[in-house]
């Protein structure tokens, strides 16, 4: 049995990740031969049987350039004839370069998790893979949402760069809410809750930032809670505050119709009186601090309280925009951050009130901040487009805020901010919070998040952080794959990327899936369901087509459960679970578009019972909460 050595050429955690898991997956592609590690100092190209490990410095290569190392990734790989390396920009460059290289040769991630994995059998020494590539975009990101168990979080992250993402956000200083909607089983009573606390949420999360660091992955942290958690009152989630309220807190509060206090109950989305010092001192001093004890983070975000038109009225406040006020605290952050030698990333964000720029202020040293453009309230219906110049953002007018919704207006307030920012930037957007919901078949999101990553150079933009559920996998990955493909490559074909994924996923009939699920995507009409474009004549007629759609594909679902390998397998049995939800829903809407609320209601009491009973089925590739939660609205409004 002839050995194959992978020699890595620097002492680095992330470094020797990669290189057990090329030893895993190749021991795996090649059973035959024996694969060794070995440590390094110097690459000898004329050696024999070994693939070497290290970044671009230690070859001295000249491509791929990139503007910032730490957080530009970038790959160079050459194999042939049982020889080679394997290299990129940075270490995780170099650990997606890993993975790269065994998609070349056949290996493909179709979802997180071992029944995701697809490996082929081959001989190492006929293998031939030279790539020089870099990413597209820097920021390639998925955020924590939904509800999520640790093991869905760890196979998220875990599958991230093996597919070309390259950070994880985990919002909160714990993630407590995500966790607990899970192991609390909120939205399934026939699960019993599960003991979970505080504190047992920060050792998953303390666990979960060190594979995020094994990985090499930029970790982004916190976001919420800056408004709340300095003056002592957790910011846990959204939920009614029923602790005791420090006593000098309240005068820090935002003003709203002559009153101080929480805002509707509940810490997170209550404002501050931004205008007094006191108030901003207290929040970036507690920044400060926060980033002293948690140095290996990388990005840390710095955003105000939730909620929309909830901002201070006193007459110190009004004297300016939040947005002015906001700038003076990143720029006080500025100031005492660099006073410490920390030289950690800040986003600050452009959402709700803040998408009015200031008027006055302007960010004194635009290297230490990154932009998020937020659009929260934005059509999922069309996609990023150059703004026409002649778009103007309407006046600030305090607490009686109207959001814009089209994609146009949208893109007006980035570009008034682009106009005093230049500095680094990303999207932060919702494609898979709410909106795929309205696409049963996952084809037309799949097509809209396609169109807005290729636009983002064109609007300005250096990537996407996702803010969605993580187990998006149902009734494929899809659209998390396109997500992926398209952020490294942004030149990739849509056909392509799609026949690609769908061909390795469910085998020689992934071409009719496509087929099959681009109806259902039609027929269920998305934007109707968004209520962002009138129903036609014929859309309740769709409902039936779309049970007539269903039953055509069942005899080729069927033949297809038991065929292939475990995970080609498991895809046919996810979409054969998802044609009976389907079948369901489009019941369901129809009743209610046809106005038969009761019968609507009646039957998504039985379609929930069902859901809540093989919950464990699906449960690594379908966020029942949160579907739940989205359609309890739709089916009983009041």
């Amino acid at each position: 049995m002839s050995t194959l050595k992978i020699v890595t050429l620097k002492d680095s955690e992330t470094l020797d990740f990669a290189s057990e898991e090329l030893k895993k997956y190749l021991e795996r592609i090649d059973s035959r031969r024996n694969i060794a590690l070995e440590k390094g100092t110097n690459y000898k190209a004329d050696r024999e049987d070994a693939i070497y490990l290290g970044t671009i410095d230690q070859f001295t290569l000249k491509e791929p350039k990139v503007k910032d190392p730490k957080f530009d990734d970038g790959i160079y790989i050459d194999f042939s004839s049982g020889r080679g390396i394997i290299s990129g920009t940075n270490e995780r460059s170099v650990l997606i370069g890993v993975y790269r290289f065994l998609k070349e040769i056949g290996c493909r991630w179709i979802r997180p998790g071992k029944d995701g994995e697809i490996i082929p059998e081959k001989d190492i020494s006929s293998v031939s893979v030279k790539v020089v590539e870099k990413a597209s975009y820097r920021h390639r990101g998925i955020c924590i949402e939904g509800a999520v168990s640790y093991e869905n979080v760890y196979n998220i992250i875990d599958w991230s760069p093996k597919v070309g993402f390259n950070s994880y956000f985990i919002q909160f200083r714990e993630g407590y809410t995500f966790f607990d909607r899970w192991y609390s089983h909120i939205n399934n009573p026939l699960k019993e809750k599960e003991p979970f606390s505080i504190e047992k949420s920060r050792e998953f999360v303390r666990s979960l930032e060190k594979e995020i660091k094994r990985r090499g992955l930029l970790y982004h942290a916190v976001g919420h809670g800056w408004t709340c958690e300095p003056f002592g009152i957790p910011g846990l989630g959204w939920d009614l505050y029923e602790g005791k309220i420090p006593e000098d807190y309240i005068k820090y509060t935002a003003e709203i119709n002559g009153k101080r206090g929480l805002w509707e109950g509940i810490p997170l989305n209550t404002n501050l009186c931004y205008s007094n010092p006191e108030v901003r001192r207290i929040v970036t001093d507690s920044i400060v601090e926060y980033l002293e004890t948690h140095p290996y983070i990388d990005v840390l975000h710095f955003w105000l309280a939730d909620g929309t038109n909830n901002q201070c009225e006193c007459e110190e406040c009004k004297k300016a925009l939040p947005s002015d006020f906001y700038v003076m605290m990143l720029n006080e952050l500025d100031k005492k951050l660099t006073s410490k030698d920390i030289d950690t990333k800040i986003v600050f964000l452009l959402y709700v009130d803040l998408l009015w720029p200031p008027e006055k202020e302007r960010i004194e040293n635009p290297d230490r901040f990154i932009m998020m453009f937020a659009p929260i309230t934005r059509s999922y219906s069309d996609t990023f487009k150059p703004v026409d110049s002649s778009i103007k953002i309407p006046e600030y007018k305090r607490n009686s805020l109207v959001f814009p919704k089209n994609i146009e207006e949208n893109l007006a307030f980035l570009k008034e901010w682009q106009k005093i920012f230049n500095g680094d930037s990303f999207d932060f957007d919702y494609h898979f919070m709410w909106a795929h919901y309205a696409d049963p078949g996952y084809m037309d999101i799949t097509r809209v998040i396609y169109d807005d990553i290729r636009n983002l150079k064109s609007i300005g933009l250096n990537g996407l952080i996702s803010c969605q559920i993580q187990r998006m996998f149902f009734p494929t990955g899809l659209p998390m794959y396109v997500m992926a493909s398209i952020l490294w490559n942004n030149n990739l074909n849509l056909e392509d990327i799609t026949n690609e994924y769908l061909t390795n996923s469910f085998g020689p009939d992934g071409i009719l899936v496509k087929e099959y699920l681009n109806r259902l995507s039609i027929l269920f009409d998305p934007p109707v369901l968004r209520k962002e474009r009138p129903p036609s004549p014929q859309f309740i007629e769709n409902f039936s087509k779309v049970r007539e759609t269903l039953v055509e594909f069942e005899p080729i679902i069927k033949r297809n459960l038991s065929l292939g390998p475990t995970a080609i397998s498991k895809s046919w049995l996810y979409l054969d679970y998802h044609r009976k939800m389907v079948d369901k829903l489009s019941s369901i809407l129809e009743a209610i578009f046809k106005g038969d609320n009761n019968s609507a209601v009646k039957v998504w009491e039985e379609f929930k019972l069902m859901l809540q009973r093989e919950e464990d089925v699906l449960q690594s590739v379908f966020d029942l909460f949160e579907f739940i939660s989205v359609f309890e609205r739709i089916v009983k409004p009041s």
